[in-house]
C-alpha cells in the first residue's frame, strides 16, 4: 500500500509559455449568490438585487455583480495556476465583455504569457497570464491578465504541511 499524494499544484518550474489550462470546475451562478456578495460588499446598484430595475434594464433582468464574475474567474483558475503562489502582483487589462445572469454556469481557462526568475527571491518565480471565462454557450464574459509569484518546487513555501497520524491509515484499522 502506498501513500499517492493529491494534486499538489504548479510550481515555477511546471510552466511554460503557451501552455493552456482548462480549469476542471464550471459555476453556475445563483441568485442567491449574487444577492448576498452585493450585499456582502455594499455594492448599491439596484440592478443586482431588485428585479424590478433589472426588468426595467436593456437586459430584461437582474444582472450578476462584476466582482462576483471576477472573484469566480479567479478563483476557478487557482487549482491550475495559483495553488504554489504567495502573492498576486497585478490584474491587468481587464474586460467584462458581456453579461452574466443567475443562472448562468461559467467556465475558464488560462494560457501561460510569460515566466522569468525572480531576482529578489531565489525560491520563487514570476508568471503572467490570461485567464478568459465563458458562458455555457461559449460566450466570453471576461477576460484578464494576472502577474504572480509562485514557489519553486523544493522551497519551503512550497512544502505540504499535511499532519503525519501517529497510526497510519491503512485497510486494517479502517473496517
Amino acid at each position: 500500500m502506498a501513500v499517492r499524494p493529491g494534486w499538489q499544484g504548479r510550481f515555477y518550474e511546471d510552466f511554460e509559455v503557451g501552455d493552456v489550462y482548462r480549469h476542471p470546475l464550471g459555476r453556475t451562478v445563483t441568485e442567491a449568490d449574487n444577492t448576498w456578495f452585493t450585499l456582502l460588499t455594499m455594492n448599491t446598484n439596484q440592478a443586482h438585487f431588485n428585479a424590478q430595475v433589472g426588468a426595467s434594464s436593456e437586459f430584461g433582468r437582474m444582472l450578476v455583480a462584476s466582482p462576483l464574475t471576477i472573484a469566480i474567474a479567479m478563483g476557478q483558475s487557482v487549482t491550475d495556476t495559483t495553488q504554489n503562489a504567495f502573492a498576486n502582483l497585478g490584474v491587468d487589462e481587464l474586460r467584462l465583455t458581456a453579461p452574466v445572469f443567475a443562472g448562468d454556469t461559467v467556465w475558464s481557462e488560462s494560457i501561460v504569457l510569460d515566466k522569468r526568475e525572480s531576482a529578489s527571491r531565489p525560491h520563487a518565480g514570476l508568471v503572467t497570464i490570461r485567464t478568459r471565462t465563458l458562458n455555457q454557450d461559449a460566450v466570453e464574459v471576461l477576460t484578464f491578465k494576472r502577474t504572480f509569484y509562485v514557489h519553486k518546487q523544493g522551497s519551503d513555501g512550497g512544502r505540504s504541511l499535511f499532519p503525519e497520524a501517529a497510526e497510519p491509515l491503512t485497510l486494517e484499522n479502517s473496517r
